[in-house]
This record gives structure tokens, C-alpha cells and sequence, in this order.
């Protein structure tokens, strides 16, 4: 017997001891950070709602109890007598009956009526039918990338409870060495912005964390080092994303064809954006005659093999390591990536990217930790004069911006991401239009915006505390406004647009590094009466750096389908309207580690150009005297 099989044992043991004599165990199994529970007597544990909570604490484990398949009433007699249970403004859209696990998956417009006080309503219905129910949202607007991926998980749950039973057991096998150290190798993104990613290792465990594309260039994180990739993918224990943005996800499906058949850790929101992103990313490489480095077949393996956590829930992710996610207030579902190493030996914590002051869209990061010895720190606006204006001065200056061109008759172009920077500008729209502050017109969502946006609306309990209430109340749903028209009739419908009365246009790519921005600079870059509007970070090596540095003659793509390439004269006014990035900039830096409790001891400022990792690295240590470092890429640092 495996000393993993001989723990679920004794724990099935100890918990048959702790419950009361009618209450029986048939079964006890891990999957992935969980210890799942199955009984014979679901109706009874639901009666008591203190029973998992104290078992949970009595074993220090995250618990799931799941009816055994034998004693399950029939799906269609529970249904009715679940429907009666969950009060009529809920919503609910769909139930769907898994016999395999005993579950009953409830979408409901709001999943918190279903809820109820304190999982009341959810301990109600197994208590009426036996099933264990999971919650989830109804989007507010359609999404076919979350109903895409919950159809694929739905169709793959077999075959996810081997890769959860699996990851289980690697969690909680025996330690196999008594040494003890902690080192972190750099592959990427270290005095440079783009290909983000790290390694994590312990004598028991190796982890990934992140591992993103650069954009403008073709370079990839060091993955076939030694210390990476180099002795086979599943050396690997376990990855880890911080957040959806290509620069830190692209490359993950990557690891799959490498081989890698293990979790990754992430929010739930990240998941479905790392689908979305990734699949576009394929789709631009194939549109520009690239080879794309990995099929979608392997995005699926991605979605497949992902473990979603909730802000704030602390999980073991490895014999040696328990993992917790924190905001970080960049875009919807990033994450402030904590691991406490050891028993107590050391705690280590990845900014990802951060935005330290809150947002129309998000709450700022947070900062606030039980330990943290060593920090990982993003850099990009890390420079001593990269300090942005403030988020009201922003949009006011969009604003006279807006208005300006309205008079003149032309149209603003804004080149945005499609997750964070394109939410935050609609936000500002909508309100200015909605007061009064710059006239009604249309505004054009481009790529894959619209998409992004269902998303944000599928999550909102990752917004800002405000904007959730009101996206709750559909009549307030700003993303809802009747000003946003998703283009989807292509090349026509922006050839309408371009000809068309005075408008905004918000549109992918963020960096003008391709993606249909490439159209509207051809449809309306000859126009002097239009503008192009920067609001957010150029990397360095990007078309959008060029014009933003005064490039008015560029390279576009003829729109022919031909692949031919002609040079544009740029004759619209081009302006950069600083304070929307998602990035904190170097105050907001600076102050999330002069507030963070407690403060780390060392810091690693990275995701940055040279310029700006060095100038934070040297203003940390000059004013709070603690040591830090500008790494290079494929620099090791032991720490213990």
C-alpha cells in the first residue's frame, strides 16, 4: 500500500470517528488540493452545516462532501423539489445532473440567492434530494468563450477527475528529502517587459510560474534550461499564472506539447481569458503567414488541466508549498501569487503585473500578508520620472480630447487590450455621455472586446465593489450602454464606420502589433481630422512605441488578403493620454512596498526595461534599506 493510500486510511478513520453514528463514510479520495467526502448519508451531514467546517479545521484541509452514486435520487424528481427550494428571482437557467459525482450543476442569473446566507439554501436542497449542488453565473451578456469552456469541462469530466486524482496524490505523497532550500530561477522578462517567467524550486517541487510571449519580437522564455524544461516537462510539479495577458500566458498550451501533464493554478476568470487570448493568438500567427508554435488542441489540455482558486483561499499545491492568490487590481482575475515553502521555512510572493490605487473597474492590489521574506516585483513603470497623471486629469484630458475632434469632425482611434484597458475607457465613456460631458455617438468595440467585456460581466464578484451592485441591476449594466456596437461585419462594416459621422473607435491590438487596429490606421489614418490616442504601455520593439516616438510613415498590410505590404502616411494627430494603464506606476509601486505588511526583506524588480528595473531596484534599497536586485534573465537566487 502507497503511503498516499495508507493517509486516505487513516484520514477515512479519524472522520467516521468525528461524525455522529448515522452518518456513514464509503469512500475518501483527493482530488487536486481537496479531500473529497463521499457518504451514503447526504441529507443528514447537509442538516448539520458545522460538520465540514469543524472536520475541515480539525484536518487542516479543504473538504468537499459528495453523495455516493447508489443512494441518488432520480434526476427528475429532484428537480422540481430543487426548483422549489431556490427562490424564483434567482434566475435559474439550467440544471445539469453529474450521477458520476453525485452533483448538480445550477446556473442561475444570481448565483447568490441560490447560495443563500451562509450556504443555507445550498445545505437546503441536499437535504431535500441528496445532490451535492455547485453554483454558477448566468452572463449578463452571452459569452461563447465561458460557455464554450464550461461545455468542454462538462464533456471532459472523466478525464479531469484523473488529472485531479492524480495531482492529488502528488500533493499529499511523502517528502522525500530532508534538505531544505528554496531558490528562484529567472527565464524571462527580467530587464525587459514580455516573456514572464520563473521557477520555483524546492528539494520536493518544482514550479512554473507564468510563461508569456514578448511582444514585437520573437523571443521566448528560457524554457529548455536545465533548471525549466530541460530534464522533461513533467519534472515540472505544478504551474502557476498570475494573470490572462499574452505576455504571461501565451506560451502555457506551449508546455502540453512539451509533454507536461500536470495542474495549473489560476483564478477562474484567467482561465476563460487565457482561452479567448490564446486562441486568437493562434488565430493573428496563422492570419500573418507565422507558424504558430502550438495547436489549439493544446489549449483545450490548458482549460483541461487547470484548478481554479478564489482570492484569498490558501491551498496546498505540492508536499512542501501552499499557494494563495490575492488581487492585484491589473485586470479581471489577476493575482498577487503568495507560497508559503516548508513548515513555516519561507514565504516568497509574485506581484504578476499590479495596479496599487483603485480603478473604475477594480480594487487595488492588495499587499497584506501573513509573511513574505522575498518579493518578485513588476518594474514597468519603475523609472524615476514614471509617474502618471491622475485617473481623474486622464480622463478629463480624454475627454477635451474627444470633444475636440467631435468639433472638428473626425474620429478618435484607440488602440486598447482587450481585457482590462478596453473595460476601463468604456467605463469613462458611458459616464461622459451619460452626464453630458462629450455628446452620444457611436462607439465601435473592435477584435475581440466585446467578447472580454461578456466575460467581465460573467465575474462580477472581481470587480469594484460598486460597479458589481450595478452590473446586478441589468438596467444599470454600463457595459450595457446603447452607444457600444460590436463590429462583426469585418472589413465593410469599418469601411461604413470610417466614412461614416463622427466616432470612437476601440480596437485590438493594444501595441498596434496586428489584429484589426492595423484596418483602421489604413481606413482612417489619412485623415488630419482624426486622432489616434495611446492609453496604455508600448514595449519597446512595437509599431505603437514607433508612432508614439513620431513614426508617421508605417508598414500595413494591403487588406487584400494577399499578404502585400505597403507603406501608410500617417496624417491623423497622434496623442498618448497617460494614467489608464493597468500597471501601477513608479508612486504606486514604491507605495505598495513602503504599505506591504510585512515588509520583505528582498526584492526583485523585474518586467521592466533596464532603465526602469534598475532605477527601482536602487530607490528600494536607498529609502527602505532592504536589498534588492535588477536579476538578468537565467540568474538563480537561493534564498534559504
Amino acid at each position: 500500500m502507497s503511503s498516499v493510500d495508507k493517509q486516505l486510511e487513516n484520514l477515512k478513520a479519524e472522520i467516521t470517528n468525528e461524525l455522529p453514528r448515522d452518518i456513514s463514510v464509503s469512500d475518501v479520495k483527493y482530488e487536486g488540493p481537496e479531500l473529497v467526502v463521499y457518504t451514503r448519508d447526504p441529507k443528514r451531514f447537509a442538516k448539520n452545516g458545522d460538520l465540514i467546517r469543524k472536520l475541515a479545521s480539525k484536518l487542516r484541509k479543504r473538504i468537499t462532501v459528495r453523495p455516493d452514486p447508489d443512494v441518488l435520487s432520480d434526476p427528475r424528481e429532484a428537480e422540481p423539489k430543487i426548483l422549489n427550494v431556490i427562490p424564483e428571482e434567482a434566475g435559474v437557467t439550467d440544471l445539469d445532473f453529474h450521477a458520476d459525482t453525485g452533483e448538480v450543476v445550477i446556473e442561475a442569473e444570481k448565483p447568490g440567492m441560490v447560495i443563500g446566507r451562509h450556504g443555507s439554501t445550498l445545505r437546503e436542497i441536499t437535504q431535500q434530494v441528496g445532490w451535492t449542488p455547485e453554483v454558477v453565473r448566468t452572463p449578463p451578456i452571452e459569452s461563447s468563450t465561458v460557455s464554450n469552456v464550461r461545455n468542454f469541462l462538462k464533456q471532459e469530466r472523466e478525464d479531469r477527475r484523473r488529472i485531479l486524482e492524480r495531482t492529488g496524490r502528488q500533493i499529499h505523497r511523502e517528502q522525500l528529502s530532508d534538505d531544505e532550500w528554496v531558490r528562484i530561477t529567472t527565464l524571462g522578462c527580467c530587464r525587459e517587459v514580455g516573456r514572464a517567467s520563473f521557477i520555483v524550486s524546492t528539494p520536493e517541487t518544482r514550479i512554473l510560474v507564468d510563461c508569456g510571449d514578448k511582444p514585437g519580437s520573437e523571443d521566448v522564455p528560457y524554457l529548455q534550461v536545465p533548471e525549466a524544461l530541460g530534464s522533461g516537462a513533467n519534472s515540472l510539479d505544478a504551474v502557476v499564472l498570475t494573470h490572462a495577458h499574452l505576455d504571461h500566458s501565451a506560451l502555457i498550451p506551449l508546455l502540453f506539447k512539451y509533454g507536461y501533464d500536470g495542474p495549473i493554478y489560476t483564478t477562474e476568470p484567467t482561465r476563460d481569458l487565457m482561452g479567448l487570448l490564446t486562441l486568437d493568438y493562434l488565430d493573428v500567427a496563422s492570419k500573418e503567414g507565422r507558424t504558430p508554435p502550438y495547436e489549439s488542441e493544446m489549449v483545450r489540455e490548458a482549460i483541461k488541466h487547470t484548478i481554479p482558486l478564489e482570492y484569498g483561499d490558501v491551498t496546498d499545491i505540492a508536499p512542501d508549498v501552499k499557494l494563495t492568490f490575492h488581487n492585484a487590481g491589473h485586470i479581471l482575475g489577476s493575482a498577487v501569487t503568495h507560497f508559503h515553502i516548508g513548515d513555516g521555512l519561507y514565504n516568497v510572493a509574485f506581484s504578476g503585473d499590479i495596479h496599487y490605487e483603485d480603478t473604475r473597474l477594480f480594487n487595488g492590489a492588495v499587499n497584506d500578508f501573513p509573511r513574505v521574506e522575498t518579493l518578485v516585483l513588476e518594474s514597468t513603470y519603475g523609472g524615476r520620472n514614471d509617474y502618471q497623471t491622475d485617473q481623474a486629469d486622464s480622463e478629463q484630458t480624454l475627454i477635451d480630447v474627444i470633444n475636440e475632434t467631435y468639433e472638428r469632425g473626425g474620429k478618435v482611434v484607440i488602440p486598447a487590450f482587450a481585457v482590462g484597458r478596453s473595460q476601463e475607457i468604456m467605463l469613462v465613456l458611458e459616464e461622459a455621455m451619460r452626464s453630458g460631458k462629450i455628446p452620444s455617438m457611436p462607439v465601435h468595440l473592435d477584435g475581440m472586446i466585446w467578447e472580454a467585456t461578456a466575460i467581465h460581466t460573467t465575474y462580477p464578484e472581481y470587480l469594484r465593489d460598486d460597479l458589481r451592485d450595478r452590473i446586478f441591476h441589468e438596467d444599470e449594466n454600463p457595459f450595457l450602454a446603447e452607444e457600444f456596437n460590436h463590429i462583426d461585419g469585418g472589413e465593410e462594416e469599418r469601411q461604413d464606420v470610417a466614412d461614416g459621422d463622427q466616432a470612437i473607435i476601440l480596437s485590438t491590438s493594444g501595441m498596434v502589433t496586428g489584429g484589426p487596429i492595423m484596418s483602421w490606421l489604413r481606413h482612417v489614418g489619412p485623415d488630419p481630422d482624426s486622432r489616434l490616442v495611446f492609453v496604455g504601455y508600448q514595449a519597446q520593439g512595437t509599431l505603437g512605441r514607433r508612432i508614439q516616438n513620431g513614426w508617421d510613415e508605417i508598414p500595413v498590410n494591403d487588406g487584400d488578403g494577399r499578404g502585400r505590404s505597403n507603406t501608410l502616411k500617417l496624417k491623423m494627430d497622434v496623442e498618448t493620454v497617460d494614467g489608464f494603464s493597468g500597471h501601477a506606476d513608479r508612486q504606486g509601486l514604491e507605495n505598495f512596498v513602503k504599505t506591504m505588511n510585512p515588509r520583505p526583506e528582498k526584492v526583485l524588480c523585474v518586467h521592466g526595461d533596464e532603465r526602469s528595473v534598475q532605477d527601482l531596484s536602487s530607490a528600494l534599497y536607498h529609502d527602505y534599506n532592504m536589498r534588492t536586485f535588477a536579476p538578468k534573465n537565467l540568474e538563480t537566487f537561493r534564498f534559504k
